[in-house]
């Protein structure tokens, strides 16, 4: 994905992975693997001589500016970082435990805000991304607490193979999804998070926003 910059990486890596997990490739991934001519340039080649690379957006610039937008409007931000990964469900878990203790104990409206790009292990059939896997185990360990409320998206607009950027989370999520003749739990488990979302008309979409700057999660807490 980055054109301009060097790969410090090399065909050797590249057999020594094939050899490790036991692949044996087709003749024709064996023969490029074997041709150091066919190596992809690296740092000294001259190629990259007036290469400059210039950081215009980052995870953390994200979350400073929606922290900015919460103090603006009365709610106290709790940024937990913007390089968070691990499973999109458990995760949520972690969140939903955050945010049930913030209810208890802050007496003003507050928000946790983070990034990262967390992983989902595919199980089943389904389909959605990191993001709506994320939000609907939220939901489910919310439970229907009042006044939490939530949104994931990617800030490149796509979450996993769907047209969405992500998707949010009220008390009612739940509630709304049986109702709907939806079952939240079996449609986490096999993976079918974009239906969920798609069937209660809590997607959002924005269309490609053309800046990759990570994963953005905000759950509102309520007083």
């Amino acid at each position: 994905s980055g054109p301009t910059v060097a790969d410090e990486t090399t065909f050797a890596d590249a057999r020594v992975v094939l050899e490790r997990y036991g692949i044996d490739p087709p003749p024709a991934i064996t023969d490029h693997l074997a041709d150091a001519a066919d190596e992809t340039p690296k740092s000294d080649h001259p190629v990259f001589a007036t290469a400059e690379s210039r950081l215009v957006a980052v995870p953390s610039v994200s979350l400073e500016a929606a922290a900015a937008v919460a103090r603006a409007a009365g709610v106290a931000p709790v940024v937990l970082g913007d390089a968070l990964e691990g499973e999109a469900r458990e995760l949520a878990v972690e969140h939903a435990a955050m945010a049930l203790a913030l209810k208890g104990a802050a007496p003003a409206p507050s928000v946790l805000l983070s990034g990262g790009e967390t992983t989902v292990t595919v199980s089943g059939a389904g389909s959605g991304g990191r993001n709506t896997e994320y939000m609907l185990g939220l939901a489910l360990a919310l439970d229907g607490a009042p006044g939490i409320h939530a949104i994931a998206c990617d800030t490149d607009g796509i979450d996993g193979s769907e047209d969405n950027a992500g998707a949010s989370v009220a008390p009612d999520t739940i509630a709304r999804a049986r109702a709907a003749g939806l079952d939240p739990s079996a449609l986490l488990e096999r993976n079918d998070t974009f239906t969920l979302f798609e069937r209660l008309g809590d997607l959002v979409k924005t269309g490609p926003t053309f800046t990759n700057v990570n994963d953005f999660r905000a759950v509102l807490v309520l007083s």
